[in-house]
């Protein structure tokens, strides 16, 4: 939650806050979805969850999306920024079927 939280607040502050990071911000957006997604999968054991929680991801980042627009804080609504997210949800997703599924588990001692 505190990750969501993360990414809610960067969205939603004004531009002349954000620091330069000077990678594309497109890059940004997707590292930032595809963590929040790869953290989904290590949370959750079933599918569906995992389904249920990317879709909702998806909607977080177009919602925030109009939201950068409707605040007029130096922001505005991105189509690639929203494309960014979703595509950052499916690496996060792609995870789940890779030996990073069970990261959190293996660095916990397997319990």
């Amino acid at each position: 939650m505190l990750a969501v939280a993360c990414v809610v607040v960067a969205s939603l502050v004004p531009a002349r806050d954000l620091p330069d990071l000077q990678v594309s911000d497109k890059s940004e957006h997707l590292v930032a979805y595809a963590l929040l997604a790869a953290g989904a999968v290590q949370l959750f054991a079933r599918r569906l969850s995992w389904a249920v929680v990317c879709v909702l991801l998806v909607l977080m980042g177009i919602g925030l999306e109009y939201l950068q627009a409707a605040m007029k804080l130096g922001r505005m609504l991105d189509r690639a920024d929203a494309l960014a997210n979703t595509l950052g949800v499916l690496v996060g997703l792609a995870t789940a079927f890779t030996p990073l599924r069970d990261l959190l588990l293996r660095l916990d001692g397997g319990r």
